[in-house]
């Protein structure tokens, strides 16, 4: 390299002073595999002095005292370097150098059908600064994804609805480990927030089909969350709030870090300014707190191993509309006809992780990671005990090869233990251990060519199943600022959980997914347009007892269960992101269609689930107002009816063939920024459905009178206050 250096410099010193006793000269031209010339290229006699740099036709010359066997070598920043053996025993002409693409210096192809990130695998699209500024998203992770193409308005539900999946298809993942009840507990119908801040994270991956061979148990999507490294520098936040108070600490250390922190909330100022749906009445408000601790440490500059740990702790007392009302079959276990019930929640939660990646020397990639899960809910539904306890425990170990810049090699194993014991009039429990292994290839022959094969095996211990999944992606360059990315292969996850706990065991169901993705990207704006058809197999299908339109069963009532269902998806979708036609100004459109049916669980006919709108709209903006130090954000979501059943209609044509009014909601929110004195403040507010739009998801019958199914909250006001030692930048609003 020194060498090169110095004849950079001197080249035409070197020229000059001995073109007067050399004896040979050396030409030709220097092009790419293309046959478009390279300009500014470096040629040299390897180990010598001997050289000259390619003009604009790619044309290069020079003389050299070198005689007999030698190598010419080409170098440029944009192309890989190159080399030639050559006899000199006279002059050489038309010598010709063939150069390829440097993979490090440009903008190689990059797999994106089926994925949204925010780390470095793919193009940022969202990061946690989004999630906390998106209007509507009310800083939950989970919630902010749902303005994505892909996912449904969840409403009633907790969880994430891809692409004609229900909750239990999604699986939610940190530090590449699968979290156990990763939201916050709550009465049927009432939707809760994730157990998870954003600003835990610095990489926030969701997959809406084709995801790595590292995953499984997921029939539609993954989000896959990728928890800090070290930070920057230690720092103390404090923060007050319409529902509580919170307060963290970070000390940073020359190789290793310490954070902890703490809250407490009471959501009685929050119902006080929020407008509450009707049937929904609390009469102990629900309140608790949490505290966490994490630990990361780099014991060089190429691993670092991290440690967290967090507990929450909620209570809460409601009386919410019966949802079994009108259910006349034996699957209403809660054996009450009254219009209201009473529900009280008590839930303590434990969730830990430990995670250990180190490199070596650029060739091998060796990372682990275990986590523990556990959650105790302690429920009381009308007068009657409803215990569960919840369980989850994962280790996985994953080595990777880099042989070349262009190829790679991923193995990995993984070992999950979890479990479920339900104790509401009599005892219901199993317990699942499942093995897997997977291997993963990333493969750029060239810039413009990505390939990804992979496969998976995992066994059932529960089911005493093994099952082989491949699965395979390829992105190819369409242009300087364009690519075409393809995706496909087989997904298994076992049966919801209820099955199990009812004493029946399904085997594994399973989805193909194959999907096309175009997306184009320049200069922060982002389009991209994806289509995809997911095909349903093995779906656990219950026989003897007809439909049931009581979406919260605790117990099937069936005479057996097999896999004998099936059903498919299919759907077209397009995502617009600009943050570069105004100043200060970032917005984005998400739309999308969807064709699906299923003949699964208890249904009597192939149709549409109940939580599927066929179309769905998401209109994000946000504005920075620099006079004001002042962000602005409002968000308009559309998505039009959903299916639910009307007993008079319960033939095959009729059936779930009816539709609600479309769902509308518009949130706004505000932060702006201050200082006092070392202290760095931020104050927000957002209210979210601005005009108190009475959405519904559905419908019940009683007593031939159509009861609404409406979420819990119509309209939310929230408003607080975050103070901290580490300065904000407007970015960060």
């Amino acid at each position: 390299m020194r060498k090169r250096l110095l004849f950079l410099f001197f080249a035409p010193l070197l020229t000059a002073s001995f073109s007067a006793s050399a004896d040979f000269r050396i030409s030709g031209k220097v092009i790419d595999l293309k046959d478009k010339p390279v300009k500014g290229a470096s040629v040299y006699l390897d180990n010598t002095i001997d050289g000259g740099t390619t003009d604009s036709l790619g044309q290069f010359s020079f003389t050299t005292e070198e005689k007999g066997s030698q190598t010419i070598v080409c170098t440029e920043s944009a192309h890989e370097t190159t080399g030639l053996p050559i006899m000199i025993a006279g002059d050489i002409s038309d010598l010709v150098l063939h150069m390829k693409d440097n993979l490090h210096n440009l903008e190689a192809v990059t797999i994106t059908a089926g994925s949204f990130a925010s780390n470095d695998r793919t193009k940022t699209v969202l990061n946690p600064i989004d999630v906390v500024t998106t209007a509507g998203s009310n800083g939950d992770v989970v919630k902010a994804m749902q303005m994505l193409p892909g996912t449904q308005q969840t409403g009633t539900d907790n969880g994430l609805l891809i692409r004609g999946g229900d909750v239990s298809e999604a699986a939610i993942i940190v530090d590449e480990t699968i979290v156990q009840s990763a939201f916050v507990s709550g009465p049927p119908g009432l939707a809760t927030r994730s157990r998870f801040s954003p600003f835990q994270f610095k990489g926030v991956s969701f997959s809406s089909g084709g995801y790595s061979a590292k995953y499984s148990q997921a029939l539609s999507g993954v989000l896959d969350l990728n928890t800090n490294d070290m930070p920057d520098k230690s720092n103390v936040n404090l923060g007050v709030n319409l529902s509580g108070v919170y307060a963290s600490g970070t000390k940073r250390w020359k190789k290793s870090s310490f954070d902890a922190g703490g809250n407490y909330f009471n959501l009685s100022p929050l119902l006080a300014v929020s407008s509450v749906s009707n049937g929904y009445k609390f009469y102990t408000v629900p309140m608790g707190g949490g505290a966490n601790a994490r630990y990361v440490w780099t014991p060089n500059k190429d691993g670092i191993l991290k440690a967290t740990f967090s507990t929450t702790y909620n209570k809460s007392g409601i009386n919410i509309p019966n949802p079994t009302l009108g259910i006349t079959d034996t699957t209403n276990t809660f054996n009450t006809t009254d219009a209201q019930v009473k529900y009280i929640t008590e839930d303590k939660y434990y969730f830990g992780t430990i995670s250990y990646r180190q490199s070596f020397k650029n060739k091998y990639l060796l990372y682990t990671a275990a986590s523990f899960s556990y959650d105790d809910l302690n429920n009381v539904f009308d007068r009657l005990n409803l215990t569960q306890k919840e369980y989850r425990n994962q280790f996985r170990i994953e080595v990777k090869r880099t042989f070349t810049n262009k190829l790679s090699l991923l193995l990995g194993t993984d070992l999950q233990n979890y479990g479920v014991k339900k104790d509401f009039r009599f005892t219901q429990q199993f317990d699942e251990t499942q093995e897997a292994a997977y291997a993963e290839m990333e493969w750029n022959p060239i810039y413009w060519l990505a390939l990804k094969p992979g496969i998976r095996y995992e066994h059932s211990n529960l089911l005493n199943q093994d099952k082989v999944a491949p699965r395979f992606s390829t992105a190819i360059k369409t242009g300087n600022h364009s690519q075409a990315s393809l995706a496909g292969g087989i997904f298994y996850q076992n049966a919801n959980n209820i099955y199990y706990l009812s004493g029946f065991k399904p085997g594994m169901q399973s989805a193909i997914h194959y999907i096309a993705n175009w997306q184009w990207s320049k200069n922060d704006r982002t389009l991209r347009l994806e289509g995809y058809y997911k095909n349903y197999q093995d779906l656990a299908r219950e026989y003897g007892m007809g439909y049931s339109a009581n979406r919260f069963r605790t117990n099937v009532i069936a005479n057996y269960v097999d896999n004998t269902g099936y059903g498919y998806a299919q759907g077209l979708e397009l995502f617009w992101r600009d943050k570069k036609s105004w100043k200060n100004t970032d917005y984005w459109i998400s739309y999308s269609y969807i064709d699906t049916k299923r003949m699964y669980e208890n249904f009597t006919a192939s149709a549409t689930p109940t939580f599927v709108a066929a179309h769905n709209l998401s209109v994000v903006g946000k504005h920075f107002i620099d006079k004001w130090h002042t962000n602005i954000s409002a968000t308009y979501s559309f998505a039009s009816g959903y299916p639910y059943f009307d007993p008079a209609k319960a033939t095959a044509a009729g059936f779930l063939s009816d539709r609600t009014p479309a769902f509308h909601n518009t949130a706004i929110t505000a932060a702006y920024l201050h200082s006092f004195g070392k202290w760095f403040t931020v104050f927000y507010v957002s209210v979210d459905n601005v005009l108190n739009t009475k959405n519904v998801f559905g419908y019940r019958y009683y007593n031939n009178e159509k009861i609404a199914v409406t979420p819990g909250f119509y309209r939310t006001v929230f408003f607080g206050v975050n103070a901290s030692l580490s300065q904000f930048s407007k970015d960060e609003l």
